[in-house]
């Protein structure tokens, strides 16, 4: 058994050390916004939150995550800037069939939260890890773009 910190509460899970990370979360946890893609890590609609970290989850195992704080995308939208990116994303358009949207809204989020301006060279290179086949991604880097902005404005003291 294998105890497993998530989205702020600690669960235990049997046979951990022979499951991947996503399959704990998913099947476990039923935490089912993390989405299985590609299961070799080239698509990023896995990412979650390790320690901070964003990491593919279909590449971790389960027992690594012992002794970590692992964060989803139901934790990261709640509030703070994944709330407000989730906002524009949806705003932009930035959201078709959705399978990526998790990934990217994690990705970003920790983006933003670790750089709180990050030019558009920036948000490139740090979503160039999730691929989306339905948005072209233009939209995706506005919102992005927009979400930074509103944090920032949010942040300012008053």
């Amino acid at each position: 058994m294998t105890r497993i910190r998530c989205n702020g509460a600690e669960y235990r899970v049997d046979r951990a050390g022979d499951r991947l990370l996503i399959d704990v979360l998913r099947e476990d946890l039923r935490l089912t916004g993390t989405k299985l893609g590609c299961g070799t890590g080239d698509c990023g609609a896995c990412t979650v939150l390790l320690d901070g970290r964003p990491v593919n989850s279909c590449l971790v195992y389960a027992v690594e995550c012992a002794a970590s704080e692992v964060e989803t995308v139901e934790r990261v939208s709640r509030d703070g800037a994944g709330r407000v990116l989730a906002e524009e994303l949806a705003e932009a358009g930035a959201v078709q069939c959705g399978f990526c949207t998790m990934g990217i809204l994690v990705m970003a989020t920790s983006l933003i939260e670790s750089n709180p301006a990050p030019d558009r060279a920036e948000i490139e290179t740090a979503l160039s890890g999730n691929l989306c086949r339905c948005t072209g991604y233009l939209p995706i880097v506005r919102a992005v773009e927009s979400a930074a902005r509103r944090v920032a404005a949010e942040r300012e003291p008053a």
